[in-house]
């Protein structure tokens, strides 16, 4: 029980720290990545510019990153949500304005995070360039999400883990699928 406690209690010492980390950096790069986050909108328009400019391989990631945000979203939004009600962090513990804008969800876990994440684990293995350039605002996504109120640490750690799950899942599915069927 001591061990939960500490884990606890060194989780929400983190949470403020972020919460209260007020950078030039912070204000000017976060919300605009939570804007494009919002509705997987950034996903979306990364995977019909890789499909429009990048011939087989473009569109062959596109459709996986797709594929792979889905299933993330379903497993995070749809299935994890739905099992573990966790209470978002306090508002008080942040001093800027998006801590009024947050879900009324539980915080557990983390369904953008788990998005940006299987979007990026399945592009990756088919253009490792495009899933490398995918990494950063996956990452500043992962952290937008602690800094504006809406999730802790391990909340986002659950939806990376969904998100690599999740990419996995679309990657070896079809080759189950003809080694079974087939």
């Amino acid at each position: 029980m001591r061990i939960m406690e500490a884990l606890r209690a060194g989780e929400n010492r983190l949470t403020k720290r972020m919460a209260s980390w007020d950078s030039v950096w912070a204000r000017g790069i976060l919300p605009p990545v939570e804007d494009a986050a919002e509705h997987t909108k950034l996903w979306w328009a990364t995977a019909v510019l890789m499909a429009a400019g990048g011939g087989w391989r473009g569109r062959r990631a596109a459709a996986a990153g797709i594929a792979s945000m889905a299933v993330g979203q379903v497993l995070a939004n749809g299935v994890a949500k739905q099992l573990v009600e966790r209470r978002r962090p306090p508002k008080e513990w942040f001093p800027h304005q998006e801590v009024e804008e947050r879900p009324d969800s539980s915080s557990f876990p983390s369904g953008h995070t788990a998005a940006a994440v299987a979007f990026t684990a399945a592009v990756a293995p088919t253009w490792p360039w495009a899933g490398a350039v995918c990494a950063v605002p996956t990452v500043l996504v992962a952290i937008e999400r602690v800094h504006d109120g809406a999730h802790y640490p391990s909340d986002v750690a659950a939806g990376a883990a969904i998100g690599l799950a999740a990419a996995a899942l679309v990657r070896t599915t079809p080759r189950l699928l003809i080694r079974h069927l087939g």
